[in-house]
């Protein structure tokens, strides 16, 4: 039994993410954990905290997973509406919480959702916890292990430690944000619940756009995915800067005033700047995947940096900086982590370091100017339903082939990535080139090959 992607358990609610799936899910981690804390003779006390982003189908899920884990014998914390990060942030700083679990889908649409496991160092549950959890559930053992047992945990509404996770935010930076006109979009998700405080408390001029919770509208046309309205509306405001989140807002992207997308290499390459000026940056590394442009790394390298790259996923970014004792990491696509402030990506750390840097050094349009120029890169998906066409794609002797080819065309020009999304049923093909044309030519070839394979076959 395969639940776990590279980002927790994730998919379409109904046919495959359902109440009583959950349920069991809750009572085989509460299992798992348990032996955990008894293994580590822990002094934390038996608290699980839950958080969830805006989706509908949120609450169903909560009440299920916190049936299950209060079954298994843990007290549960329910935090309510909030961003994922902050379920890392309490469980990591908070000596009551052993674990933490977040109810969301992330950048997926309103009818997906899933559930993260977060450790008691407010990372997320390595692999073999993860196995470990799934070889329980399939056994149908965690069943017979809730019945004979008389020890069940108790359910607490916790919505108030909220604001601990807005205090970490608001004192991670000592810039006065003050005459920065600055545009939010919040997704409809979980970045409503503090954005707009944290940054007007900052002093900023806060122009918010989809600022209400709604689970039916949460990413739809809007966000980190849809940056559209965010672009629009800062040159409508004339504002200096805008940020767009995910549902659940580990992950943003910034707009300047010029309407030029600033992404996740370009906030890592600035604020990396930053903190190599004051020396806080060990190695001068940055931890990033395999996404990440060409023209970041080259000019990250000439200014003296190291430049690593993981596989995609901020699991494999975390466990690289842990190793390595790098203090920077993150995606292309706005999942950003400092680890002199979070113990996981954070959108709106990222956004307020962002925005303090626009104001104490120059705008950031000016500091788009001087940093680097991209590589045309061109991302493109393939639906594939069939999850096992998906994951066994390498099997495919005519696309192993092709991209042979169209590596051996490009050399030194370029690089190109097929994988299968973990999040998602879909197959990504990137593909980066000296010129758009050349990066257009192997894109079109690969995708289409991908559709007469796996979709049209």
């Amino acid at each position: 039994m395969k639940l776990f992607g590279t980002d927790g358990i994730r998919g379409h609610v109904g046919s495959f993410l359902t109440a009583p799936l959950a349920l069991e899910v809750g009572i085989s981690a509460g299992k798992i954990l348990k032996e955990r804390i008894e293994l580590d003779r822990s002094n934390r006390a038996n608290v699980i905290a839950i958080g969830q982003d805006s989706r509908t189908s949120g609450d169903m899920l909560s009440s299920a997973i916190s049936a299950g884990l209060t079954a298994a014998g843990w007290d549960v914390w329910h935090i309510g509406l909030c961003p994922t990060p902050a379920v890392a942030y309490l469980t990591a700083n908070s000596p009551e919480i052993f674990g933490g679990v977040m109810i969301s889908a992330s950048h997926n649409p309103p009818e997906d959702n899933g559930i993260k496991f977060f450790g008691d160092n407010g990372a997320k549950l390595c692999g073999e916890t993860q196995q470990a959890i799934e070889k329980l559930l399939e056994s149908r053992l965690h069943a017979d292990l809730v019945n004979s047992s008389t020890d069940w945990g108790k359910y607490h509404e916790k919505s108030h430690l909220i604001a601990d996770y807005q205090e970490s935010l608001q004192s991670s930076i000592a810039t006065d944000l003050s005459g920065l006109k600055v545009v939010l979009d919040l997704a409809w998700g979980s970045a409503t619940r503090v954005s707009l405080e944290v940054f007007r408390n900052l002093g900023a001029e806060v122009i918010c756009l989809h600022q209400e919770p709604d689970g039916d509208r949460i990413n739809v046309n809007c966000g980190s995915t849809h940056l559209e309205p965010l672009r629009a509306a800062v040159k409508e405001h004339q504002a200096d800067i805008g940020f767009a989140f995910d549902g659940d807002a580990d992950r943003v992207l910034a707009v300047d005033s010029n309407g030029r997308v600033v992404d996740g290499d370009y906030i890592l390459y600035l604020w990396g700047q930053e903190l190599m000026e004051n020396n806080q940056l060990p190695d001068s590394a940055i931890v990033t995947t395999v996404m990440a442009n060409l023209g970041f790394e080259r000019a990250w390298q000439k200014l003296g940096g190291n430049f690593v790259r993981t596989a995609v996923g901020d699991q494999y970014v975390h466990a690289e900086m842990v190793r390595s004792g790098a203090m920077l990491g993150g995606e292309q696509s706005g999942h950003v982590l400092c680890r002199h402030y979070a113990v996981s990506g954070d959108g709106l750390l990222a956004a307020l370091h962002l925005a303090a840097l626009a104001k104490q050094k120059a705008p950031l349009s000016e500091l788009m100017d001087q940093s680097f120029h991209p590589y045309p890169q061109l991302l493109k998906n393939v639906r594939v339903e069939d999850r096992e066409l998906r994951r066994n794609w390498q099997t495919c002797d005519a696309l192993v082939q092709a991209i042979a080819l169209a590596e051996q065309d490009l050399g030194d020009r370029g690089r190109i990535l097929v994988r299968a999304s973990g999040t998602e049923p879909l197959m990504r093909v990137m593909v980066e080139a000296e010129t758009l044309d050349l990066a257009q030519h192997w894109t079109n070839s690969l995708t289409g090959l991908i559709e007469k394979q796996f979709v049209n076959n």
